[in-house]
């Protein structure tokens, strides 16, 4: 059988468009059986598209499971950015059960926070909060009652790596946030409609605080300030630092039509190069 398998590969004509089959399923589908099955990216830490509540949950998108139980009202509206959103009456919030997330899943060498908002008052309102076990507040996503947006990540100890306020905040209208920040690019970037408003150098090399053990929540800070109110739509958060072309894609097009679109580009590059070393 196995010289019968040689005599064939070496006398069939299409023997090159054969090995790039083989190459392709060895090297797009093995790295897709290293991850869990259901999970879009292996960066992906967070992704609430707001499509799917169920009882006092809303669903995490992202394929790790890490549902928000549901604090006070938090309410599904047909007025999204995208299909659905989540309305957030003030204090209310979702909780992500912090100390229970996998150290893995943490973002410490990079990060990025990215969602429609559509706040209701100009006013202090965080959009996600994480507090680490030494209290660290390691991240502040906010809309500000100053008319600004804030983007912030510290280290373990409470040092402040970046503190960037920026953008004209304004009520009753979505607006589009994103913070990114790059440890190894030591740069912190704050877009807002898709367009850079501010960045800053880092302050310091450490990385980001590595644990959540004194809670993580979506719209309202672990000490009960800052609330959220308002409509929120297709929150995500990745444990590195979007590029300005991959913040454009989400907020144009929602994380998983922007991810398909990366599968096929990065599929057809994968095909290119193959064909060309043939």
């Amino acid at each position: 059988m196995k010289q019968n398998l040689r005599f064939t590969m070496m006398d069939c004509k299409l023997t090159p468009y054969l090995m790039c089959l083989l190459l392709i399923g060895a090297f797009c589908v093995t790295p897709l059986n290293a991850f869990a099955a259901d999970v879009l990216d292996p960066d992906l830490v967070l992704y609430f598209d707001y499509e799917d509540f169920k009882g006092d949950t809303v669903v995490e998108k992202s394929g790790r499971g890490y549902d928000g139980a549901i604090n006070g009202k938090v309410t599904q509206s047909n007025d999204g950015k995208f299909g659905k959103a989540a309305h957030f009456v003030t204090g209310s919030f979702l909780d992500l059960d912090g100390p229970n997330i996998k150290p893995e899943d943490i973002p410490t060498e990079g990060m990025s926070i990215v969602a429609w908002i559509n706040v209701e008052a100009v006013a202090d309102m965080a959009v996600f909060n994480a507090r680490a076990g030494d209290n660290t507040w390691l991240v502040h996503p906010e809309a500000r009652g100053s008319g600004k947006f804030r983007w912030l990540n510290r280290s373990p100890g409470g040092a402040t790596i970046f503190d960037i306020r920026a953008g004209d905040n304004k009520a009753n209208e979505w607006q589009h946030y994103a913070g990114t920040f790059s440890r190894a690019d030591g740069k912190a970037i704050l877009y807002i409609n898709g367009r850079n408003v501010g960045e800053e150098k880092a302050r310091v090399g450490t990385p980001i605080a590595g644990d959540w053990d004194n809670g993580a929540r979506v719209g309202y800070n672990i000490d009960n300030n800052r609330p959220f109110s308002g409509l929120m739509d297709d929150l995500n958060v990745w444990k590195r630092g979007l590029t300005e072309e991959e913040v454009n894609g989400i907020m144009n097009d929602g994380v998983e039509a922007f991810l398909a679109v990366e599968a096929q580009g990065k599929l057809a590059t994968t095909w290119g190069r193959l064909k060309a070393s043939k």
